[in-house]
């Protein structure tokens, strides 16, 4: 198998990329879909990210490779395991998994299967793992995703909000994590998703060729040189992959600590709500992406410019089209209205309480 074409070597498609970063540094995020034409490097990006994303530590012999660290998380084996093993469970590291999920995929496929029949004749529980047991703590990517049953669709964006996958059959039920990157990309000319699942999506990014001609020949020519020799073309990009890949880590470890204001709660929700955006999930989804983004940074406290930012990728597909949107709206034109629309009015509560800092007890409540 061919070297994997490195993340840092794809050409422009800004958007495209920052929505995949932030979504490995938290996957609580919700995953991202990726609309374009053909030949846009959707497919190439996704499998650029989960190869230079951190190794993750395992416990030994899991089937859903739990983490060792939050036993909350355990699937019910490793619960039952550690139980019977005076509380010591052994670990190891392995590559972040890349699961391509086909398009005929059914929900049993999905999901997984418990064997009703062992269970009732020998009352063992048997738990046959789906595609959500072998993505967990990986990338799964879901190509043509509008060509997918709806009902298989709704299981899998679940299962990304909720980071647990439960299958209950006959009173029998079998839990284990499911806490992955979702990437999803469509090719719209070949038909849309039904605005329900849209909306589940966190973040959305609609991408086109490049129309820069320096920039189409620096991809033809970045594309002939992985083509003749691919370990050559990953070797010389090997060290900007390494240093995105620890600073993804790093940000990994700083996210649950970036703080938030009272004040930038209502700077998402007056942006929210002047672009009549329906339901809350966007202003939930906004925080996050935003958080995400300030530990990329290196930072421990939200803004303005990553809340923009945020709304880039997390409105596109839930904002109603109105005067404002005609045109596709930019990091700069959002951030231009916030300002209008809290900026002067309110007074920054960080600034008169800084012991009023918002943090994770909030996050976790969402």
């Amino acid at each position: 198998m061919p070297a994997i074409y490195p993340f840092t070597a794809i050409v422009g498609q800004d958007r495209m990329r920052r929505a995949l970063i932030l979504n490995a540094v938290d996957t609580r995020i919700g995953g991202v879909l990726i609309r374009g034409e053909r030949g846009t490097a959707k497919s190439t990006a996704a499998r650029g990210l989960a190869a230079l994303l951190p190794q993750v530590k395992v416990v030994e012999d899991c089937r859903f490779g739990c983490d060792p660290d939050k036993p909350a998380t355990w699937c019910t084996e490793c619960k039952e395991r550690f139980a019977a093993s005076n509380h010591n469970l052994p670990f190891h590291n392995k590559t972040t998994p890349f699961v391509n999920l086909p398009v005929s995929a059914t929900e049993d496929r999905v999901v997984g299967t418990l064997d009703i029949e062992q269970a009732i004749q020998k009352g063992e529980r048997h738990f046959e793992p789906g595609v959500l047991a072998n993505a967990n703590r990986g990338l799964l990517y879901i190509d043509e995703v509008n060509l997918l049953d709806d009902h298989v669709v709704d299981v899998l964006l679940d299962s990304a909000a909720m980071g647990v996958n439960v299958v209950e059959r006959e009173g029998i039920s079998f839990s284990h994590p499911a806490r992955f990157i979702l990437v999803g990309t469509m090719n719209p000319e070949e038909g849309e998703l039904r605005p329900q699942l849209l909306d589940r999506f966190a973040l959305s990014v609609d991408i086109v060729g490049i129309r820069d001609a320096r920039e189409r020949v620096m991809i033809m020519e970045r594309n002939l040189s992985y083509e003749r020799d691919p370990e050559a073309f990953r070797k010389e990009w090997m060290p900007r992959e390494e240093e995105l890949s620890k600073k993804i880590e790093r940000a990994r470890e700083l996210v649950d600590q970036v703080t938030y204001t009272s004040r930038d709660l209502l700077s998402i929700a007056a942006l929210t709500a002047s672009l009549n955006v329906d339901g809350h999930r966007a202003d939930l989804v906004i925080l996050k992406a935003a958080r995400a983004q300030a530990a990329f940074e290196g930072r421990t406290k939200i803004n303005d410019h990553d809340i923009a930012l945020a709304a880039e990728l997390a409105l596109p597909h839930r904002i109603k089209r109105t005067p404002f949107q005609q045109a596709e709206i930019t990091s700069e034109q959002l951030q231009e209205r916030i300002e209008q629309l809290t900026g002067q009015s309110v007074p920054s509560e960080a600034d008169e309480n800084p012991e009023e800092e918002k943090g994770q007890p909030q996050e976790k409540k969402t």
